[in-house]
């Protein structure tokens, strides 16, 4: 567990150890604005235990108002029936994947508590924060979402960015940080067409860090600016057909 901001009413959290054997390493986030918070991408099943506990040495867990959900992968929501048994969150996915996730199994008496986010994105407020909600379908999922926090500035990506085999939680130096995410970015995202569309929705963030769903933080406006252009410059997904 790592603290990435924290004010007197504003907490953003990040959980980032709870991979074993051969599972893919995730991480799972939660922002906490007063007394509600916000769990981004909870991740699979067999995390779940481990951060519940850690979770609810941060905050109660039934303060858990909103869970966000990026995309409909296993290593994302697996775990959402858990955390839906727990609290009285109400969860977020893309309309495209609700009827996909409940193949996780998901309890009758909480799928009411999942709702579609239209692809336009949406507002989600968080106790008198309001979190951005922004599309960004195809980088990988075809039905895709980030969320932007300006209290913190930090914008959590998904799976965009993210990397593998980095020996560090948190790089301050993107041009040595393109080895590690170089490979997966370019089978992984849709397009330069989804990526340009993507950074459009963003040019008017104020963005102090990016948090992707795998691996090292991106600090500093710097580097998420190099980040952004190296992406705008990548051919990636079908670009490489």
């Amino acid at each position: 567990m790592d603290i990435l901001f924290k004010s007197d009413n504003h907490s953003n959290i990040i959980f980032s150890d709870f991979g074993e054997g051969d599972m893919i390493q995730s991480n799972q986030n939660l922002i906490f604005h007063e007394k509600s918070g916000l769990l981004i991408d909870p991740g699979g099943i067999r995390v779940y235990k481990n951060l519940y506990e850690k979770v609810s040495q941060t905050l109660p867990v039934e303060n858990i108002k909103h869970i966000f959900l990026s995309h409909q992968d296993p290593d994302i929501v697996s775990s959402l029936n858990g955390w839906l048994m727990v609290t009285d969150a109400t969860a977020y996915i893309s309309d495209f994947w609700i009827r996909f996730i409940t193949h996780f199994w998901v309890d009758s008496t909480a799928i009411e508590r999942i709702k579609p986010i239209d692809d336009k994105g949406m507002i989600l407020n968080c106790c008198s924060c309001d979190i951005s909600i922004i599309p960004a379908h195809f980088l990988h999922s075809a039905g895709n979402f980030q969320v932007y926090d300006s209290e913190s500035k930090i914008l959590y990506t998904g799976d965009l960015a993210a990397s593998f085999g980095a020996p560090y939680k948190m790089t301050e130096n993107f041009e040595t940080h393109i080895q590690y995410i170089e490979k997966f970015h370019k089978r992984m995202m849709g397009s330069l067409n989804a990526i340009n569309s993507w950074k459009k929705k963003i040019e008017n963030f104020d963005i102090d860090m990016i948090v992707p769903q795998h691996g090292a933080v991106i600090k500093g406006k710097n580097e998420v600016k190099k980040f952004i252009k190296w992406a705008g410059n990548t051919p990636c997904g079908s670009d490489l057909l």
